[in-house]
């Protein structure tokens, strides 16, 4: 991982360079859309105060809980035994991106979703309310904290949620065998190049036209930003956006030339 320092250096160069908020300057349709209705869309949806709520709970229980990593580990929390506060602060998608995520589901509705990383459950919750019908398929590595994330779909009422617990290794085929597409997918685990490529190739034996992937994290490392210049420069990605702690990626055939935007958020 890049050191506090780099990260900052770099993000001040990522806004220097992106494009301004407003989407002045954007001359595709597509991304002026997603701008103006998705990323800038203001508006408060039933379900945030709830999840927010929740993500509050967690933030203030300080139960320690073990925890096994099956990915580049925490750079936050080195042993095993972690508080649930600690957790939360360190590795839930802060309330500006979970909330974004549920924009963007609301707004193309997938019929299925996979999270890869499921964390204690608060992005998944955001993505899963933004479409009831559609089928959410979240995958976590470590026991205890899949168990926590289950706790908290319950006492938020969402029922559209299949949990799968276990090395992303051993869950991800399966479940990709037993699906004829993927409308929708975010990865946020094994921080790591060969991993994510690996996730990114998995993922697009299911993925079709309207398909829509989110990498979390893609200036996280060297290795992270190595593996997003790979995904974006394929042939499959007609447009990508960076976001600076998100990338997303599209497959539509009538960008007929490969577009990347860099945005601020």
């Amino acid at each position: 991982m890049y050191s506090t320092p780099q990260l900052v250096l770099k993000y001040l160069r990522y806004y220097a360079s992106a494009l301004n908020s407003k989407g002045h300057g954007v001359h595709s349709p597509f991304v002026f859309d997603f701008i103006k209705f998705i990323k800038n869309d203001r508006q408060q949806y039933p379900s945030y105060s709830l999840i927010e709520q929740c993500r509050k709970k967690l933030l203030r229980n300080s139960n320690l809980i073990g925890v096994q990593d099956f990915g580049a580990g925490s750079t936050v929390i080195k042993t095993n035994q972690r508080n649930i506060n600690a957790i939360a602060a360190s590795s839930l998608k802060p309330k500006k991106f979970a909330q974004l995520f549920h924009r963007m589901v609301r707004a193309y509705q997938p019929s299925n979703i996979i999270e890869l990383g499921t964390s204690f459950g608060i992005s998944t919750a955001y993505m899963a309310t933004a479409a009831p019908n559609a089928m959410l398929y979240s995958l976590e590595g470590a026991p205890a904290i899949a168990k926590m994330a289950q706790d908290n779909f319950d006492q938020l009422g969402i029922q559209n949620i299949q949990l799968l617990q276990g090395d992303f290794a051993d869950t991800l085929p399966p479940l990709l065998q037993q699906l004829d597409k993927i409308d929708f997918a975010y990865v946020d685990g094994n921080h790591r190049k060969a991993p994510t490529l690996d996730y990114f190739n998995q993922l697009m034996t299911k993925s079709h036209n309207n398909s829509v992937i989110i990498f979390d994290d893609i200036h996280w490392s060297a290795e992270m930003e190595a593996a997003w210049e790979i995904i974006k420069a394929d042939e499959r990605v007609t447009l990508s956006i960076d976001l600076f702690f998100i990338g997303i990626v599209f497959f539509k055939p009538a960008f007929k030339v490969k577009q990347n935007f860099i945005l601020r958020f």
